[in-house]
């Protein structure tokens, strides 16, 4: 059996109020072509579809469309679990229609799928038996079936675990939970069937990239590796963007997003994961590139003009760029707006001398505070000039916070704000 393993779409998702929604209609379009062209008996898709609870119209009719599209009408299986973007009941609402494509949704942990009536046709995709987060699946072709143990993105809401308590505590008992639905699921391999397991959670060791946001702010928690069935011949992950074998298992792999969705991914190569399976053989596995989407690029300019040069020479064409040029005095709102109308510059980050560590001749200037606050509000306001009395009022509040005096003048410096907009 032929597998294909995908996650982490995020259909819908931009970068900085720009669309990559062309962008996720070519990788769909490239998916759909690499299925056909290896010819895929199985696709998984490891989560994180949507970008949110509640996608647009235009995000939910391209996911819906993809999944047809991969089940080649019924002939090819695809599985599907929702990541921690996605809302579980809108997930699985096509449950019921997507069966007769050969497509299984799973949107919580307890979820089962829809199964097969005895006597459906052979020639297509069968789920002839499954419980909550497990399926298995008869593919037209194929002598083995495959069992597929489906663990949607499973929160610790969604596993039912107390919120209170240490969070060293919490740590412990949300792995042991997930190894605990692994060990009880892992009965249902046979030595007859193709196994495998798929899950949208972090896995300790695993590289994250900024893009994920909740896993970067703590709140997602981590699983060990041997939480993992260990029966299993392959553990299809989402979650993480970056693809990699994880846990130190070459047969644990997350595929990575499609896309590069932060800057932290600029550079990142992208793929689906092919995998070659037989019962009771290891996994062969192999890497295919994704060569759709726009590239993000860093651009660390030493001057304005170097920035129009490169832009003339046209480095970087079609990317995403995220630009830091240094600058002798923070530029006008128009100079910002001019330079930004050249290419599509997601951030741009003037630096003055004194940010980049030296002056102009090479010495780092000496700034009172007054002054440095003054040049951080020229910064934050486009280079326009803020009232004094709020210069006042946050050197007061500075004060008060070395002495570990109460800061009185917050009212104050709220008021002042205002006036000075």
């Amino acid at each position: 059996m032929r597998i294909l393993h995908t996650s982490d779409w995020h259909l819908g998702r931009d970068l900085e109020g720009l669309s990559r929604l062309d962008e996720q209609k070519a990788f769909v379009d490239e998916l759909v072509a690499h299925a056909d062209a290896e010819r895929v008996d199985l696709v998984l898709v490891a989560g994180d579809g949507f970008q949110s609870y509640n996608p647009a119209a235009a995000a939910e009719a391209l996911f819906y469309d993809a999944l047809d599209r991969l089940s080649a009408g019924g002939r090819r299986a695809v599985v599907a679990i929702a990541g921690n973007h996605c809302s579980p009941e809108r997930f699985t609402a096509a449950s019921p229609l997507a069966r007769t494509h050969g497509i299984a949704l799973f949107g919580y942990p307890s979820d089962e799928p829809v199964l097969d009536q005895e006597g459906a046709g052979a020639d297509r995709v069968r789920f002839v038996a499954g419980g909550p987060s497990w399926v298995e699946v008869a593919v037209p072709g194929c002598p083995a079936h495959a069992v597929v143990l489906a663990l949607a993105y499973p929160s610790e809401a969604r596993l039912l675990l107390a919120p209170d308590g240490e969070e060293a505590e919490s740590q412990v008992n949300y792995a042991d939970q997930v190894r605990r639905i692994f060990a009880g699921l892992e009965g249902h391999f046979r030595a007859d069937t193709v196994n495998v397991a798929m899950s949208h959670l972090f896995l300790a060791g695993g590289q994250p990239s900024d893009s994920e946001q909740e896993i970067q702010v703590g709140g997602a928690y981590s699983v060990p590796p041997d939480a993992l069935p260990a029966t299993a011949q392959y553990v299809a992950l989402g979650h993480l963007h970056r693809p990699q074998a994880a846990g130190g298992l070459p047969h644990v792999r997350y595929s990575g997003s499609p896309l590069a969705y932060s800057f932290s991914e600029a550079g990142q190569a992208k793929s689906v994961v092919l995998v070659d399976l037989e019962p009771g053989e290891e996994a062969r596995i192999r890497e295919i590139p994704i060569t759709c989407g726009r590239p993000l690029r860093l651009w660390r300019a030493a001057s304005v003009e170097q920035v129009l040069e490169w832009c003339a020479q046209g480095k970087d064409e079609g990317a995403f760029i995220d630009l830091e040029v240094q600058v002798a005095e923070h530029p006008a709102p128009g100079q910002v707006q001019a330079i930004k109308a050249l290419r599509d510059f997601v951030y741009i980050r003037p630096v003055l001398p004194e940010a980049a560590g030296a002056g102009a001749d090479g010495v780092r200037e000496t700034l009172s505070e007054r002054e440095r606050l003054q040049r951080f509000f020229r910064l934050k306001n486009q280079g326009r000039e803020v009232a004094e009395e709020l210069v006042d009022l946050c050197q007061l509040l500075l004060q008060e916070a070395r002495t570990g005096a109460e800061p009185e003048a917050e009212a104050e410096v709220a008021a002042a704000g205002e006036e000075s907009r």
